[in-house]
């Protein structure tokens, strides 16, 4: 009755922006949860990233914090999106309100898992700090990639990798729980039995992400798929198509 209450009371609802993906989660993403976009490249793992970091700060009002392993976050592509669909208020001051929305977005270079680390700790101590001051809510925090921090030290067969990604996994979900903040992080795919890709970084973190997405693309068009690999409270295989225009 108590985790019905928690859940109840305290772990809403993000919406993405994207109307296929908030339909298919009955209205975004969970707050207290780790939720993994999973896909080959060019599937649109970072562009649901850019698109839900633009809704959060705008639309929410809430601070953003981004976790960017290889160069791909877009200030000018969450500006496309903060753009889209305008309003009036935004229409009289559009310099003003988007230099307020992208304030309260946080963008890191992190290009190792322990850099990762510190940025996460750090980040620990400021939510700390955020909820005695009563500061602007930090309530999104993205890795894209989490994979390609977590890869390069999961070879040559030691657990100090495996280690490593579990731990990094734990920090995550514990940061989700305690600051009650939706935690999203995106992860390639890899070759399976019989030809089939399956989400890479194995059965050790298959078990950490509470949802798992997968997506794909049409290619040649602006239609991307979306469907449920896990979920604490929905069938897998669930789908759903979306578009994200250039």
């Amino acid at each position: 009755m108590e985790l019905l209450e928690d859940a109840q009371l305290n772990k809403h609802v993000l919406s993405t922006g994207c109307e296929g993906i908030d339909l298919l989660l009955q209205g975004g993403l969970r707050m207290g949860q780790l939720t993994e976009l999973v896909g080959a490249s060019s599937s649109g793992k970072t562009q649901v990233c850019l698109l839900a970091t633009s809704n959060v700060a705008k639309k929410h009002m809430d601070g953003v914090v981004y976790l960017d392993t290889g160069n791909s976050f877009s200030p000018q592509r969450v500006i496309d999106f903060i753009r889209q669909n305008p309003d009036p208020a935004i229409d009289q001051a559009k310099h003003r309100i988007l230099q307020k929305v992208m304030n309260r977005i946080l963008c890191h270079s992190v290009f190792d898992i322990f850099t990762m680390f510190d940025v996460l700790h750090q980040l620990e101590v400021n939510l700390r700090s955020q909820m005695q001051k009563g500061d602007c809510q930090v309530r999104l925090l993205i890795v894209d990639s989490i994979s390609s921090l977590v890869t390069p030290i999961l070879g040559g067969g030691g657990s100090q990798g495996h280690a490593l990604m579990t731990s990094a996994g734990f920090l995550l979900k514990k940061l989700a729980h305690e600051h009650n903040l939706v935690v999203l992080v995106t992860n390639h795919t890899v070759g399976g039995e019989g030809g089939i890709s399956k989400p890479a970084l194995g059965e050790s973190w298959k078990s950490i992400p509470h949802v798992r997405l997968r997506l794909s693309h049409d290619q040649g068009s602006s239609i991307y798929n979306v469907s449920v690999l896990k979920h604490p409270s929905m069938a897998s295989g669930k789908a759903a198509r979306f578009t994200i225009y250039d």
